[in-house]
């Protein structure tokens, strides 16, 4: 790891259900500009992680930190308030709106104390910038509902962000994509990154792209972290291999 300032920390965090225990005092420090993979087997805690960072459910036990101040009790709009913004595993547009209405949502709702007070052409003006960014060519007025599953992810990302996050929490953002589609996201992840300078993290099971694209991964298994590394160090680590990749 670099000597970035850290912008989000996870301190042994605990989530369950009942008596089942989604996470097992998980621990995770982020960088700012980091690209980070968090990876592992489904049900290992990784899009419950997601959910206690951005507030759909709290932490049972331990605390999370954004930019030194905990937010492990704020509610989902105050930390996308704040700058966090996610996506989904299943996209969940707003059906009744269109596409550039949904974006638009996002112009005017997130960012540091914002609630813009924007006109609507100026929060229509950029909701287009943002679904320029990501590659989302369709009539404005489009309902999500007759996109193609690549152009619903690519709606989720314009969405998240269009509330001008310093953190993006990407959840399988790739799913049921052909391989064309997963080249054209893995472009779109890359220039997030590099030219806007947001912090990601990514949950992903399609190892390629994961591989080529992230600076260091967190392996969960049974909700609790059991490798973290560069992607090369991961990829040879005895527990990930029988735990995830599988062994020959």
């Amino acid at each position: 790891m670099s000597e970035r300032p850290v912008i989000l920390e996870a301190i042994s965090v605990s989530r369950y259900f009942g008596r089942f225990q989604a996470l097992n005092r998980v621990s995770i420090t982020v960088e700012e500009g980091e690209f980070r993979g968090l990876i592992g087997p489904n049900g290992s805690g990784k899009t419950t992680l997601f959910n206690v960072i951005s507030g759909v459910y709290p932490a049972s036990s331990g605390q999370v930190t954004f930019q030194g101040r905990e937010i492990t009790r704020w509610t989902p709009d105050r930390i996308c308030h704040a700058g966090i913004a996610r996506t989904f595993q299943i996209p969940r547009p707003f059906r009744e709106m269109s596409v550039i209405e949904n974006v638009m949502v996002g112009v005017l709702f997130g960012g540091e104390g914002r609630l813009r007070r924007e006109s609507e052409k100026g929060a229509r003006d950029e909701a287009l910038r943002w679904l320029d960014f990501v590659g989302l060519s369709v009539e404005e007025e489009t309902s999500p509902g007759e996109l193609t599953a690549g152009n619903l992810r690519r709606l989720e990302l314009a969405r998240a962000l269009a509330t001008n996050p310093k953190i993006l929490l990407a959840d399988e953002v790739m799913s049921g994509l052909n391989q064309e589609e997963i080249q054209q996201t893995s472009q779109v992840l890359g220039r997030i990154h590099k030219e806007l300078g947001i912090t990601i993290i990514w949950v992903e099971h399609i190892m390629s792209a994961v591989m080529n694209l992230v600076e260091w991964l967190t392996v969960l298994d049974y909700g609790e972290v059991i490798a973290e590394g560069t992607p090369e160090e991961v990829s040879k680590n005895e527990k990930v291999i029988e735990a995830y990749l599988g062994r020959d």
